[in-house]
């Protein structure tokens, strides 16, 4: 899930969120997310922990522009598929760009160049179109998700680069690397969780979903800015 949206979605728990999301699993969601969070504590949150310590700031920024980078083709088909063929353009122009001039995506030269970037997926895609997330997931592993996205994710998956990687070997190390630098961008958003985590998690992943298929439209843009300015500069 996009950081920003996370955290975003944090901060305005005690207006925003409800307790409409379908969960008629939940009582395998909760022990599923105990089993997350218990190899969370043991394992994935102290290697985030000590890459933070280890990895200088510079290296980090351009790991996190690389990751942000493969994607963009998934974005820019997704945004053709909703129907925003400049978005679309300006994604695809953002890969290209970022890819040669930005050393394989290390530094973010399109954004300099006033290309923005989106986040979609088809999950969003089919949300444009109408078709209903389904009922809230909690999957071993890979955290909150719903029935929609379970479907589409392979979809996503095969449109990003890291498919385009032929070696086993080094396929593991990408996919190991981009988990531990997501959650190491996660930390600081953890001092903000409150009451029953379980809730708070699956109303935040939920109205971040919502907020990406609605491309943000019923949200302050001048907030927004100001947790770019705290959690992604």
């Amino acid at each position: 899930m996009n950081i920003k949206l996370f955290l975003f979605f944090i901060f305005l728990s005690f207006n925003l969120f409800s307790s409409d999301v379908q969960d008629p699993l939940e009582d395998l969601n909760r022990k599923i997310f105990n089993f997350n969070e218990s190899l969370d504590n043991s394992i994935l949150k102290p290697t985030a922990e000590i890459y933070r310590s280890l990895v200088p700031m510079p290296a980090k920024k351009g790991i996190t522009n690389f990751f942000k980078n493969i994607s963009e083709v998934d974005n820019s088909i997704n945004q053709l598929l909703q129907g925003k063929p400049k978005e679309s353009i300006s994604d695809l122009s953002r890969f290209l760009i970022n890819s040669t001039f930005g050393l394989f995506g290390l530094i973010d030269v399109a954004s300099s160049m006033g290309l923005e970037r989106h986040n979609e997926d088809f999950g969003q895609t089919l949300g444009v179109w109408g078709v209903s997330s389904g009922p809230y997931l909690m999957l071993p592993f890979l955290g909150p998700t719903s029935l929609r996205n379970v479907v589409t994710s392979p979809i996503s998956s095969f449109l990003s680069g890291k498919t385009a990687i032929n070696e086993d070997d080094l396929r593991f190390i990408v996919n190991t690397l981009d988990i531990i630098e997501t959650r190491e961008r996660l930390l600081d958003a953890e001092t903000l969780l409150i009451g029953d985590k379980y809730n708070f998690v699956k109303d935040a992943y939920s109205q971040s979903r919502i907020y990406e298929i609605n491309d943000g439209e019923n949200v302050e843009d001048e907030f927004l800015e100001d947790f770019d300015d705290l959690y992604l500069d």
